[in-house]
This record gives structure tokens, sequence and C-alpha cells, in this order.
């Protein structure tokens, strides 16, 4: 929590207007001048709550729709909702003090079996998610691994493939077909907001982002305490995977392996199946004592790509892109 003398905290320059608060006045977020002189590199939450970033948000929400929270609000109802209370909104997260709803579990069959858990926030904290995101989003992205193609602006799984195809053609002809043990169930809050605070100085952001991860899950009207995880459905959470899952990509290509990472979703592309035996041990390892997740042994394999399937698609014995049955 932001203590007093934290929000208080000034530079010494003469101030300056770095940030507008937005009113309600016939429309959403307009502006009302206001002047203000915050620490330079501990002014993100002012960048979030900007007016143009809040109109984007508003626009991808309403464009992705997607089925109401715990508190039963739809997309629909939600301008309207903000023009009565963005303002007292505002104030909590400019001060530090706005606390985020439980998310709503929903559980969805997987094609393959099992099942997997979707959690899905009010629409005001996937709003408010969606705006975090396109600001943090803006900073980090371009930091990535180039071979990290999942849910990253002007990256698809289509060149996720096509990357596969060419180092399967440039003679790696071996893939070490990667999955992680229920992953986004099991992200280690420590080591994701560790993460977090090595690329964010605004101590507002990292506490909202942790209140974001710790807020719990209501199911079947019980209320369950989340101490790991991000929950798949708001639109923070892939971002977080993929900053989180940059400490695989730098590891491997520091090792100088060939991958392709999708989400959590890995392909290694390696010279024989000894080798690729060799780099699934050592990678799970290595993925156990870093970032304190699991290699799902059961659907991790070294094998020709035709053996097996990646984001929906396979290979034919003359490397040709196909779709796989499944």
């Amino acid at each position: 929590m932001i203590g007093l003398q934290d929000e208080e905290r000034v530079s010494n320059r003469p101030a300056k207007q770095l940030w507008l608060p937005f009113e309600i006045k016939g429309g959403l977020f307009t502006s009302k001048a206001d002047t203000a002189s915050p620490v330079e590199d501990e002014q993100l939450m002012e960048e979030v709550v900007e007016r143009d970033n809040l109109l984007t948000a508003l626009r991808n929400v309403k464009r992705n729709g997607g089925a109401p929270g715990v508190d039963g609000k739809t997309v629909k109802e939600l301008p309207e909702y903000l023009k009565r209370q963005w303002p007292k909104i505002r104030r909590q997260l400019v001060s530090g003090t706005y606390v985020p709803l439980p998310v709503r579990r929903v559980e969805i069959p997987k094609p393959g079996g099992g099942i997997r858990q979707l959690g899905i926030p009010s629409v005001l904290d996937r709003f408010i998610q969606q705006a975090l995101m396109q600001v943090l989003q803006r900073e980090w992205d371009a930091t990535f691994s180039k071979s990290s193609y999942g849910f990253r602006p002007k990256r698809s799984a289509h060149q996720a493939i096509q990357q596969s195809q060419r180092y399967l053609k440039e003679g790696y002809g071996w893939v070490v077909d990667m999955d992680l043990e229920k992953f986004f169930d099991r992200v280690n809050h420590d080591k994701l907001m560790s993460e977090v605070r090595k690329r964010v100085s605004d101590r507002r952001v990292n506490t909202l982002i942790l209140r974001f991860l710790r807020s719990g899950v209501e199911h079947e009207g019980e209320l369950l305490i989340t101490e790991m995880g991000t929950p798949q459905g708001g639109p923070l959470s892939p971002l977080l995977a993929n900053l989180l899952l940059d400490t695989l990509d730098r590891e491997l290509e520091y090792r100088g392996h060939r991958f392709v990472r999708y989400a959590d979703d890995c392909n290694i592309y390696v010279r024989s199946k000894r080798a690729g035996s060799r780099v699934l041990k050592s990678i799970g390892q290595f993925l156990n004592r870093h970032l304190k997740l699991s290699v799902n042994e059961a659907k991790s394999a070294v094998g020709r790509p035709w053996e097996r399937q990646f984001l929906g698609f396979t290979f034919s014995k003359r490397l040709n892109r196909k779709i796989s049955s499944k």
C-alpha cells in the first residue's frame, strides 16, 4: 500500500502540467486542466488514466464483449456507469487505493479432454486492465524476444508456424515440444512481481497489478483466495505471461537455441533426438529452479515435426505446413 508520504512526494523542479484528471461533462473522460509534479519516473498511473488511452481501452472492451463478472454488469452498461462513477474511480487509481473485485470462474472443456478454468473480471476491472495493459505493452513489447509470437501487436500464430518451418528446412529436424503444466494457474506471484518491479517504478501500478493477481475467485457462491496464477480471461494476463516467460526466452537465446514460443506453448528445434532429450530435461530444470514452473511430462516430448502439432498445425515429411487433424 502506498503511504501518504509517497503520495505527496514531488520533485524539486517547478510544478508543470504533467497529467490531466477527467470529469464527466456530457461525455466520457472530458479533460479538466490541473497541475501537479509527481516524481517523473513514478507517473505511469497518470498515463493509464490519460483520456485518449481510456477511450481506446473502452473501445477495445466494447469490441471484445464477453460475459459479466461477479457484479453482473454487462459491457453495454459500462459507458453509462463510467459517466456516473469515473471521477471517484480515477481518484482511487491515482491515490493507489483502488481494489478490484474477485473474478468469476468459468470452466470450459478442452478439445483433448479436461477443463480450462477462465477467470472473468468485472467489466470495470476489464476496462482498467485494458487501459493498464495498453500503457505497459507500449513500454515492454519492444524488449521482448523476436521468438515470442503470442498476444503481441503485429504478431500471429501463422508467423510462428512460418518461423518453425524455416528452422526445420535449415536442418533442425527434431522438435522439443514443451508444454507447461497448468501455466496460467501456477504462475508464482513473487517471481512475476519481481519482473514487474524491474520495469515499473510507480508503486501504485505495482500495487494494482498485485491486487489484480490476488483479487480472489468466486465459484459456485464461494470466494477462493488466489495465492498463485494469473486468471485467463482478463486483458492483462497475456502480457504478464509474456513478461514472466521472457526469462525463458533469454535463457534459450543465451544457449543458442532455435525456438518459437506462443504464450505458454514452446517448440525448440534441434538436429537430433539425443540433443532434444538433453534440452527438454535441462530446460525443465531451469523452469523449476528459476520460475517455479513445471513441464507437463505427459504432453511434452521430442519428436519429428510430423509427429507433433503446434498451434493447430503440423508438417508433412516434406516439411509442408498442414492443419492438424486435431
